[in-house]
Order: C-alpha cells, then sequence, then structure tokens
C-alpha cells in the first residue's frame, strides 16, 4: 500500500471526525456567515480552519496527465499575552505524480508557519515570525532533501465587502541530502477578497513561487485566475466550499499549465464572550 492510500484517509477521516465536533457556547444559526467568510480570509485571525485542498493540475508539459496535490492545512490560534497572538499553520502535501510508466505517490515537504499578530487588529491587520519547511517527502518525485527555514509577514486592510492583503515567506536551505535544486523558494500571495452576499465571495490569490536555485529559466511559476467560495453552516457546523481555476503564465519546464482546486474549510470561531483565542 502506497504512502497516499495510507495517508490520505487518515486526513480526511480526521477532518470528517473533527466536523462533528459541536458549537460550544453559540449556536450556528447565530452566526453571520459573510462576517465569518471575510474573518476566514484573513490568514492571521482567531479563527481556527481545517482547510482540505484537492489540486488537479493538468496541461502544459504535462499534456493530458494530471498531478494530484491535495493539503491539509490546519491553523489555530494561540492567545502569547493579553497584546499578542500566535497564528499555527502547518501545511501538509500528498503528491500522486504522473511518470511514464504509472504514478509516483507520497507525502510532500512538511511547511510549518508561525505568526505573531496583534490580539487586537489596527486599521491593517498584520502578522509575522518564522516559516520552516521539513524534508518529509516520500515520493521521490517531490523529494528535497532540504531542512529549510527563513521569514513571513502578512499584511490586510478590510474595507466593506473587501478583504485585501498580502502574504510573503522566504526559506533558505540550511541543510540539503537531496542534491539540486534546494529549496530556496520565495512565495509571495497577493489576496483581493469581495464579498457579495451571505457567505459568497469572489477572490484573487494566486501563489506566486520562485526557486532560487532552480536551473536559470525555470525559477518562477505565476499563476493567474480566480476563484468562488460560499460560507455556510450544514448540520452545524461552519465550513466554505471553493472552486478555483489558474493558468500558470509563467511555468518551469516540466509542470503544468493550468489548475483546478476544490477546497473544504471546516470553521471553528470563538465563541462570543471568550476573552481567548
Amino acid at each position: 500500500m502506497t504512502m497516499e492510500a495510507r495517508v490520505f484517509p487518515v486526513v480526511l477521516l480526521t477532518c470528517v471526525g473533527l466536523a462533528q465536533v459541536p458549537l460550544s457556547a453559540q449556536s450556528a444559526a447565530e452566526h453571520d456567515v459573510t462576517s465569518l467568510a471575510k474573518t476566514s480570509q484573513n490568514p492571521v485571525s482567531d479563527l481556527t480552519t481545517l482547510p482540505l485542498q484537492f489540486n488537479f493540475n493538468t496541461g502544459g508539459d504535462l499534456v493530458d496527465a494530471t498531478l494530484l496535490h491535495v493539503v491539509f492545512q490546519p491553523v489555530f490560534a494561540f492567545k502569547v499575552t493579553d497584546r499578542w497572538n500566535t497564528i499555527v499553520r502547518t501545511i501538509v502535501p500528498l503528491d500522486s505524480v504522473p511518470i511514464p510508466d504509472g504514478r509516483v505517490s507520497g507525502a510532500g515537504d512538511i511547511q510549518e508557519q508561525l505568526f505573531v499578530t496583534p490580539s487586537t487588529p489596527g486599521s491593517v491587520i498584520w502578522g509575522a515570525g518564522p516559516v520552516f519547511s521539513l524534508p518529509t517527502a516520500t515520493a521521490d518525485a517531490v523529494k528535497t532533501g532540504t531542512w529549510a527555514a527563513g521569514f513571513g509577514a502578512v499584511a490586510l486592510k478590510m474595507h466593506g465587502p473587501w478583504v485585501v492583503g498580502a502574504l510573503v515567506n522566504q526559506y533558505w536551505p540550511m541543510t540539503d541530502t537531496g542534491g539540486e535544486p534546494k529549496t530556496d523558494l520565495f512565495v509571495v500571495q497577493p489576496a483581493v477578497n469581495y464579498n457579495f452576499g451571505p457567505g459568497w465571495a469572489v477572490s484573487f490569490s494566486p501563489s506566486i513561487t520562485a526557486n532560487w536555485d532552480a536551473v536559470p529559466g525555470n525559477e518562477w511559476t505565476v499563476p493567474l485566475g480566480a476563484g468562488v467560495s460560499k460560507t455556510t453552516v450544514f448540520n452545524g457546523r461552519p465550513m466554505t466550499l471553493g472552486l478555483t481555476y489558474y493558468y500558470n503564465v509563467t511555468k518551469p519546464q516540466g509542470s503544468a499549465g493550468e489548475s483546478v482546486r476544490f477546497s473544504l474549510t471546516f470553521l471553528y470561531p470563538r465563541p462570543q464572550g471568550s476573552g481567548s483565542p
């Protein structure tokens, strides 16, 4: 049994199980889904989220083949002092990569991101802190062998139906046992969200990346596209469903030309009257 076959059901069952946890102090019917949608669009809010993304990458140099990139990305908020919170985001990827004689499947490198942010945000919401990339990949096609560390920062502003901001991370290689290229990765993710109805939103939030250790001419991946999402309450559990399409206007050799993402995010808002995340 492949690593993907073992790990993916565990991740899915964990999400489904946690989705059944009841709201402790606030009826789901009391939630303003539009306000909740805007809060979920803030990477450093005090909202605990359990996102599950299914990315189908095809076209380009993959032609008719499809690379499946599944991401489980739990986000938790912790109160450090009366003035500061820490946001912990763990990115766990699972990949199924097409190869000439079949597919290679397994886990990718896990990333850990920590953001310190004011517990009482001002007009501009911000957070900053260390980021790490761990060489946990089990599939040869995605192995890097790189222990990397760096710095991340996020800033955004909410105005009416708009949530606009950007997230920037830089990972520098510390040690490497996997040969070239190393994980010397720059990521910038601009975000423009427009909330236009009860829980509905359209968004532009491409993840633009550059691996500085790649072969010249193959450093950048620049996707363009947009998505739509709906925040709702099902069986007492707030959640967001999303569909996104991106076309890679710039990409490394051998990579996909376009991607479609289906996402499901379970939301755990802080109960009203609670003094801490």
